[in-house]
């Protein structure tokens, strides 16, 4: 039996991934469902990296708007009509455009949940190759790349994809599962230990929350359907918070830290310049300065000088994430969020916090996550360190600007003690 690599790549975008129909003029499963896939080999001997991009670029035009977030374990699938073995090498792209311009080798295009590949006329093992790239707990557990924001998503793919394998039953097939067993018992107990992975970023729990909460019955569908819904409401409510806040912030933004919502703020509001802060610890400002120099003029200052530049680089608004907000309209954000919000008010620059009402915090607690004390200092004098990668801005400093508009105090207590009432699935076990 011949022995062929290919790969199968997965597009990415608002918790969807991206299937294409096969057509007659491909040389095999004509008329099946499969991802962007093709054969790893060919005269120059390119790698799979190498294939797989190629063939998203052939396939769908979209290779400039797909990042690499993993690439899975190949497995091995035998077709004994064709008398071929085929090493599939499983890709997972994050794709920030959903156009496609396909070739002659795919009739139709959809873009859809994964779980929907249970039920589709697909490729041999196509979930098989879905298995060796989705998220799993650990990722949400462990990323330290991403922001909460993304991170929620994640959470919600993890519970919305064990979900539809506890409803499709156990299948040799279906590859490996997160939770113990196939019963609402066992997708409760999965959702209660995603909530809790990552407890500083209280949208993760609150994601999940809002899930459970709206399970109609205790059966796996219903899981399925609700985190698919919440999936959905979290992308729509991230979107419309940062097209709320692009309408607000004047053609000189500045900003600090990373942020998937402030960036979709700067794409949207299209500012002449951005003033970006380096954000220590960690600096990941320098990352985004450079990220939007292509796009905008960009200038990138110390954190020291922030408060200083944005007199006298003029600028209209200081636009931040949020990690969360507390119920009482403070805002818990990267460290220097602080100072520099207080230096927003005296150059008579507003000040907004954007990010959608998942990130409002059910209960006023949080923790400033000391970082590594030797990151500031790693002498033999005796000095106490203070190195926090978060600090809490007052609400009289800073506008909190959501899916539903900019809020007032009242309003930011309402949602937080709607979300603790969300929470009490969890402790009623």
């Amino acid at each position: 039996m011949e022995t062929r690599p290919v790969v199968t790549c997965f597009l990415r975008s608002e918790g969807e991934v991206l299937l294409l129909r096969r057509s007659d003029a491909v040389g095999s499963y004509r008329g099946q469902w499969g991802g962007v896939a093709g054969h790893v080999a060919d005269d120059a001997g390119r790698d799979p990296e190498t294939a797989a991009r190629a063939e998203i670029d052939e396939e769908t035009g979209l290779t400039g708007a797909a990042t690499l977030v993993r690439q899975g374990d190949p497995f091995r699938v035998a077709d004994a009509d064709r008398g071929v073995r085929w090493v599939v090498h499983p890709f997972l792209f994050d794709c920030e455009a959903r156009t496609v311009t396909t070739n002659e080798e795919t009739t139709e295009t959809a873009w859809v949940h994964p779980p929907e590949i249970l039920s589709r006329e697909t490729v041999p093992r196509l979930w098989t190759a879905w298995d060796r790239v989705r998220p799993r707990v650990a990722t949400v557990r462990e990323d330290r790349t991403h922001g909460s924001a993304w991170l929620s998503l994640r959470a919600l793919e993890v519970l919305r994809d064990e979900a539809a394998l506890a409803e499709a039953g156990r299948r040799d097939d279906l590859e490996t599962a997160e939770r113990d067993g196939d019963d609402w018992d066992a997708l409760a107990a999965l959702a209660a230990e995603i909530r809790e992975v990552r407890p500083s970023m209280v949208v993760v729990a609150n994601r999940v929350d809002r899930a459970m909460a709206a399970v109609s019955d205790e059966s796996p569908a219903a899981v399925e359907r609700a985190a698919t819904e919440a999936l959905n409401h979290a992308v729509t409510a991230d979107r419309v918070a940062a097209a709320v806040a692009a309408e607000r912030v004047g053609g000189r933004l500045a900003t600090l830290s990373r942020s998937g919502t402030v960036r979709a703020v700067v794409d949207a509001a299209a500012p002449e310049a951005v003033l970006v802060a380096e954000s220590r610890p960690g600096g990941e400002g320098v990352g985004v300065a450079e990220a939007l120099a292509d796009d905008v003029a960009v200038t990138l200052t110390t954190d020291a000088a922030v408060g200083h530049e944005l007199d006298a680089w003029n600028a209209d608004a200081l636009v931040v994430g949020a990690d969360r907000v507390l119920p009482d309209g403070r805002v818990v954000n990267k460290a220097g969020t602080r100072s520099t919000a207080l230096s927003a008010a005296a150059a008579d620059a507003d000040c907004y916090a954007v990010c959608a009402t998942d990130k409002i915090a059910p209960h006023a607690a949080w923790d400033r996550e000391e970082r590594e004390p030797r990151e500031v200092y790693d002498g033999d004098a005796d000095i106490a360190v203070s190195n926090p990668t978060f600090d809490v801005t007052p609400a009289a400093a800073v506008t909190v600007v959501t899916e539903r508009g900019a809020l007032a105090g009242d309003d930011i207590a309402e949602i937080a003690a709607a979300h603790r009432a969300r929470g009490e699935w969890a402790e009623r076990g």
